[in-house]
């Protein structure tokens, strides 16, 4: 019989443990909004929210983050989110007192993700107040800020009197009394981006054009698409020559100073106007027009066209 040779395979190699990846390198960009900034500073108002938002590249959805707030080398808070879809991420917090505060987000190393830290910002938390002639850039900032609330002000980091004008129609828009000075609760609110003047008819103009009178504030604003675009200082007609009330449209125009005092006058009926006036008082004294400041009266005469309606309310 023959011999029959039988190939034995060759034993199972052991299977080699596939090796765990790698946690994936991380970083983020960090941003910060909210208050008021100049190029090199965002200022902010005691017990303002602060709002820091990022981008992780790679995102690794779930990761967690902490946010530092450090003040005098110490962390006086620690916040700690999720990043979230597209590796974004975002934080929100209030700060307290008067001061420097930097901020940083960090990332513990993890099995998914390595460790890594954003850039830090520093912010500035002020107390801030001023009045006539103060200059700066707390000056700035308020004109800037007062100018993006829709309220008249010039940007020219001086505290003049149209600055003061412009503080005093903001004080009275939110019952804050009748004064030009910039208080810390006028600049908390400001920071805020807070205390806009409401329209009552906020629908109406001619394409998206109107202006409308408060009497009991005394505000005139003119108002465009549905937002108030400038808000001014006004008084209206005293007690004995009183303001008319209603809805009504200009309907005549005369540019200059007439033989009444009355510089840039727009008619909205029979003798009513707005106009600018060398006397413009915290209260009604007009022959029942509504009075604004000389410097502005130009401003409004351009913006105002004929046919535009104004609606005086009490």
């Amino acid at each position: 019989m023959p011999l029959v040779l039988l190939a034995l395979a060759p034993a199972a190699q052991a299977q080699t443990p596939t090796p765990e990846p790698e946690p994936a390198a991380g970083k983020a960009t960090l941003s910060v909004t909210g208050g008021l900034a100049t190029k090199r500073t965002r200022y902010f108002a005691p017990s303002q929210e602060v709002v820091v938002r990022g981008v992780v590249k790679p995102g690794v959805r779930g990761e967690v983050l902490t946010l530092y707030a450090i003040r005098r080398g110490k962390a006086s808070k620690q916040v700690r989110r999720a990043v979230q879809r597209r590796g974004r991420y975002e934080f929100r917090f209030k700060v307290g007192n008067p001061g420097p505060v930097r901020l940083v987000v960090k990332h513990r190393a993890s099995d998914r993700q390595q460790a890594f830290r954003t850039r830090s910002e520093t912010i500035q938390v002020v107390n801030w107040q001023a009045g006539q002639g103060a200059r700066g850039a707390k000056v700035t900032l308020l004109q800037r800020g007062l100018l993006k609330l829709g309220f008249a002000t010039p940007v020219t980091g001086y505290f003049d009197g149209l600055t003061a004008n412009a503080v005093n129609v903001f004080r009275k828009t939110n019952g804050m009394g009748r004064d030009g000075y910039a208080s810390t609760s006028v600049y908390a609110m400001v920071m805020r981006r807070d205390g806009a003047f409401k329209l009552r008819y906020p629908d109406s103009g001619t394409h998206g054009k109107h202006v409308e009178f408060d009497w009991s504030r005394q505000v005139l604003v003119l108002a465009d698409h549905g937002k108030p675009y400038r808000a001014y200082h006004v008084s209206s007609g005293k007690p004995s020559t009183p303001t008319v009330f209603g809805s009504y449209r200009f309907y005549r125009k005369q540019p200059g100073t007439n033989s009444h005092g009355m510089v840039h006058s727009s008619y909205f009926i029979g003798g009513y106007a707005i106009h600018g006036y060398a006397s413009v008082p915290n209260y009604p004294a007009s022959h029942g027009c509504l009075r604004v400041p000389i410097p502005n009266a130009l401003s409004i005469y351009n913006w105002i066209d004929l046919g535009d309606p104004i609606y005086t309310y009490q």
